[in-house]
């Protein structure tokens, strides 16, 4: 059985996510942002243990990371914390799963959840402010461009380990709203797969952008070696925390 770290699951895909996987009997790690997040919920059946970190607080995403290490080696970490707008929205969505990546121990697997919207995000690193972000540059799309390109990043610079990003469809959670007319019971799926499905099942093996199981062509930039160099670049340089070489 697999040890496996789910993100922002106290809701929606996330809980879906831990519910399927520890129902089956893997070893799963619950990450909620705070204790209230899970107030009414019994976790015991399906979560080996739950902890806690505000994903928008570098300080308690680093401390997130010491904590997990003690935890042991990961199978897979799924990134599936996210929101859609607001002062947070690289904290949460692109700056927590590169501070994570770049202080654990590699997992091996890597699971990042990205969207269709991912599309529409800019490629302009220079003028990017994780920590401000400019509702007229569509940070959101801007966010899930760069963690798509993150997981990418990772496939290419540590091949021993698999990465790949999810588009969960936009389904009717919390985030997606009542009238998202995707299929909720899909839009988990795919990710609890990559993470403990055998390698062999898995084609391509790593590097790949999911949509109900099935890999589709992400944006060009995704896979674009320089642009991910650059995003590594700008995010080393604003957490002061670089990535390790080869996961080292």
């Amino acid at each position: 059985m697999a040890r496996v770290l789910v993100t922002g699951a106290s809701s929606g895909l996330g809980l879906a996510t831990v519910r399927e996987l520890g129902a089956v009997g893997h070893d799963v790690v619950l990450h909620a942002r705070a204790p209230e997040r899970l107030a009414g919920l019994d976790v015991s059946g399906m979560a080996r243990e739950v902890v806690y970190a505000d994903l928008s607080c570098l300080e308690q995403v680093v401390r997130l990371a010491e904590q997990i290490e003690r935890i042991g080696r990961f199978d897979a970490v799924i990134h599936n914390a996210g929101v859609i707008g607001g002062p947070s929205v690289f904290a949460v969505n692109i700056v927590a799963p590169y501070v994570l990546a770049a202080l654990m121990a590699p997992p091996g697997r890597t699971v990042v959840l990205s969207s269709s919207m991912h599309r529409g995000g800019s490629t302009d690193l220079e003028t990017v402010d994780f920590s401000d972000p400019e509702a007229r540059r569509r940070p959101y799309d801007d966010s899930k461009l760069q963690v798509t390109a993150l997981a990418m990043a990772l496939a290419r610079l540590r091949p021993r380990d698999l990465a790949h990003a999810v588009d969960p469809g936009w389904v009717p959670t919390r985030m997606g709203g009542p009238s998202a007319s995707d299929n909720l019971e899909e839009g988990h799926r795919t990710q609890a797969w990559l993470a403990t499905a055998d390698d062999s099942d898995i084609e391509p093996r790593t590097g790949a952008y999911w949509y109900h199981g099935v890999p589709r062509p992400p944006h060009p930039a995704v896979v674009d070696a320089v642009f991910q160099d650059q995003l590594l670049d700008a995010l080393g340089t604003f957490t002061g925390i670089p990535l390790p070489p080869s996961g080292s």
